[in-house]
């Protein structure tokens, strides 16, 4: 049975690194490359960091119902196209799902039993650095959009208790290992059969990732936001 995975994250917060190295270490594994109206950034090639296409025909894609999920994100619309589903299924591997929060809570409606796992930068202050960062890299540095992103990303954030599974992206090397064994603990948990160490290994640390446990380690992340925790999260 395939398991459909979401991750999301703030802008900046180091997501597209983790999601990068993940594809590289876990096997049947498929990844949907989402469509987007925005142009190309740096490098980026049209079908594979996003499909770019115009408004028109991103349109076209929503009136026929092909899209799993989409949303307007900065002035430019993003979506996942339900095909990669599809073939996902046909080839009994599971789908990773590189979403906003916007798009999480629709594909959660469809999927019930899709595991979404929200990637968080240690603070607002280190957020900001890595914005500013890549800004520079970019050759783009813009105070309005670093700000903007900051506010958005804060708004992002206060929907943490949506989540299955939180990741905090503090050490780069812990973080991409920490989240491979929250994908892969869950295949275990739902192929049943006996369990080896290393899967064992697996399942303790998704346990200590659960939203419900992870509340201490918000706590402060949420403090650098002006964020408070919310009461019993969401969803456990």
């Amino acid at each position: 049975m395939t398991v459909v995975y979401i991750i999301s994250a703030p802008s900046g917060s180091g997501k597209s690194t983790l999601v990068n190295e993940l594809r590289k270490t876990v096997s049947n594994l498929e990844f949907s490359v989402s469509y987007t109206t925005r142009p190309p950034r740096g490098s980026e090639q049209n079908g594979q960091e996003y499909f770019f296409i115009s408004r028109e025909e991103f349109q076209r894609l929503v009136s026929e119902d092909a899209l799993l999920e989409h949303a307007d994100v900065f002035g430019n619309c993003y979506g996942t196209g339900r095909r990669f589903l599809d073939s996902a299924r046909e080839r009994g591997h599971d789908l990773l799902l590189d979403i906003d929060v916007q798009g999480e809570q629709q594909v959660k409606e469809k999927i019930p039993d899709a595991v979404s796992i929200f990637i968080l930068p240690p603070t607002r202050q280190e957020l900001e650095r890595r914005l500013r960062r890549r800004s520079q890299a970019e050759g783009k540095i813009s105070e309005e959009v670093i700000q903007r992103r900051l506010v958005t990303a804060a708004q992002e954030i206060e929907n943490y208790g949506n989540y299955d599974y939180i990741l905090v992206n503090d050490q780069l090397e812990r973080s991409i290992d920490e989240l491979k064994a929250i994908v892969l603990a869950v295949r275990v948990s739902r192929s049943g059969g006996p369990r080896s160490a290393e899967e064992e290994r697996w399942l303790v640390t998704a346990e200590r990732h659960r939203q419900a446990n992870m509340r201490q380690t918000l706590q402060p992340i949420l403090e650098s936001f002006s964020l408070s925790a919310i009461p019993g999260g969401r969803r456990s």
